[in-house]
């Protein structure tokens, strides 16, 4: 018999899917109640839908229990009752027979015999598991001493069960089909697959699976700008969220809707990163906008003293970075004309910015008591020594979402993250980890490049990024063009695989990551690194590196590579 739970448990269920969408409150209802007080080990699936040669079956629900059984629950909202072991259900006025028992039981038949025909289960060494139905009304009260032939009251969970639905389930009285054994963990696994389908996927490649994955992610990061909404008020704001949580195509909307004028005047913005490699990303994002909808300036900071006749200065003089380039480049601001100033800025990995780079920006807005500053940041991509902030005060928003990734991929630097995230990116492939020594993993990540062109992902579609020194391929790139332009055009050929360095990946993305962990794990700032690696792949991640040095980033890591 399996341990009683506690009604909240720390983290979630496997959901299935993720974020389903229900014809009936009570369904919903019923669902986040399990959502939240399931165990990280069950699997809650949602309306799972079978057919056999005698008919089309649907399940509100599906729960997989380990230790317990899979149970197939019915639902049923207001207006559900039960007169002489006969079940009716009224809506507006006019009742009529309704059996969420016969429905559940045959349900549940239903799904016992499509799992234990299906190869997987009935070619392997798994035993005959238990499989069990359930009725919840969960707006209705049955009397407690309602127990009917074909379903006993520990079956039947009304609204006053509700607060310990979870346990109820996992509670099967001693004796029942003891025939058949509780499944265990690796039976529930290949259930849900069964179920859901997962390993006989008919798709033709690995990209139309990611094409669709992309779709869904940028649905629902648009769903999210309405956060967009709440700032039309504010003028200063810090939006924080984890890595996949839609910050980067938020800062690219909101810089969009204030130049087009969303408050009803458009603005003068300057949209601004640390990195050249999201400079890029930018530019090419923002060419494809109407013209009046195009910030007055897209790029780095960097970028912007260049604008102002300030130029660039030697990468390896962090003075001139951190001191005199501010100081500079607030002289410039405070001697700009009307025009040249902006209404607002809007600043993607505000995390990267030196504390001595803000007075520039407040100084260049036309309004440095109302000008507008929207900051977009994740302290834990935090790089570098930098921690500087605004020196004014910002309402801080947060994202809670993870978006882009795959479930599998955020699960692995979820203990990394900033904060607890809900993960809504969808299911993809496994995270491989391949196990290689500092001095090995360049080589063994090489090889992994070939895997997945094998696999069917086009070379545009992968990344082969380091977290110590930078690949041969990627040195080669810059070294033909120190200012880098022809390396991050690079990044858009869809005819070649792209070679980085963690550093200057923040805020982009690629479908399939090789990450190479070349490196022993003691340098400064090397589990902000591990982070943003394991975090830049949306569908496909193979992570070759020691684990002895990932575990300098937290064991957690570790557990989650390991699986």
């Amino acid at each position: 018999m399996r341990d009683p739970r506690a009604s909240v448990s720390p983290m979630t269920p496997r959901l299935v899917p993720s974020d389903p969408r229900f014809t009936t409150e009570s369904e919903r209802v019923v669902w986040e109640r399990l959502r939240d007080t399931l165990s990280p080990s069950d699997t809650l699936i949602a309306n799972l839908r079978l057919t056999d040669v005698h008919k089309d079956h649907e399940a509100d629900l599906v729960v997989a229990l380990p230790g317990v059984g899979v149970v197939v629950v019915e639902v049923k909202g207001s207006g559900i009752a039960c007169t002489d072991g006969a079940w009716t259900m009224t809506h507006d006025g006019v009742s009529r027979p309704v059996e969420p028992v016969g429905q559940a039981r045959d349900t549940k038949y239903a799904i016992r015999d499509y799992v234990e025909s299906d190869r997987r289960w009935a070619d392997s060494s798994h035993p005959k598991a238990r499989f069990l139905h359930a009725v919840v009304t969960p707006f209705t009260e049955l009397p407690a001493d309602l127990h009917l032939p074909d379903c006993p009251r520990w079956m039947l969970h009304d609204r006053r069960d509700l607060p310990r639905l979870a346990e109820r389930l996992a509670h099967v009285p001693a004796g029942f089909e003891t025939h058949r054994r509780p499944p265990s963990e690796d039976d529930c696994a290949t259930i849900v697959d069964i179920l859901t389908a997962r390993g006989t996927s008919a798709v033709a490649s690995v990209i139309d699976d990611a094409d669709e994955r992309q779709a869904r992610a940028d649905r629902l990061t648009e769903d999210q700008a309405l956060v967009l909404r709440v700032t039309r008020l504010l003028r200063r704001v810090e939006i924080r969220g984890g890595a996949g949580s839609g910050k980067t195509v938020l800062a690219l909307t909101q810089a969009r809707q204030l130049t087009a004028g969303r408050n009803g005047h458009q603005e003068r913005v300057a949209l601004a990163c640390y990195s050249l490699g999201l400079a890029s990303h930018f530019s090419r994002e923002v060419a494809t906008w109407p013209y009046k909808q195009r910030p007055a300036f897209v790029g780095t900071f960097e970028a912007l003293a260049n604008q102002w006749g300030i130029a660039s200065g030697d990468r390896d003089d962090p003075d001139f970075w951190e001191h005199r380039l501010p100081l500079l480049m607030a002289e410039k601001a405070a001697e700009l004309p009307p025009k040249a100033r902006f209404d607002s800025f809007v600043v993607d990995e505000a995390q990267d910015f030196a504390e001595s780079w803000w007075k520039p920006l407040v100084t260049a807005l036309r309004d440095e008591e109302d000008g507008g500053l929207f900051l977009y940041s994740d302290e834990n991509q935090r790089l570098f020594q930098r921690f500087g902030r605004p020196p004014v005060p910002l309402v801080p928003l947060v994202l809670d979402h993870n978006l882009r990734n795959t479930r599998q991929i955020a699960e692995v630097f979820k203990p990394l993250a900033p904060l607890r995230m809900r993960l809504q990116g969808g299911e993809g492939p496994e995270v491989v980890h391949v196990q290689a020594s500092p001095d090995e993993a360049l080589g063994v990540a090489d090889d992994q490049m070939d895997l997945l062109f094998d696999e069917g992902w086009a070379p545009g579609h992968i990344a082969l990024l380091t977290t110590g020194r930078r690949h041969p391929e990627q040195v080669s790139r810059q070294d033909e063009d120190p200012q880098q332009k022809a390396y991050w055009d690079s990044f858009w050929d869809e005819d070649l695989p792209f070679y980085g360095h963690v550093l200057g990946f923040k805020g982009l993305e690629r479908r399939a990551v090789v990450l190479c962990i070349n490196e022993d794990g003691t340098r400064e700032r090397f589990r902000e690194r591990l982070y943003v690696g394991l975090s830049r792949a949306t569908d496909r991640l193979i992570v070759v590196g020691d684990l002895d040095a990932i575990a300098h980033a937290g064991d957690d890591v570790v557990r989650a590579l390991r699986g």
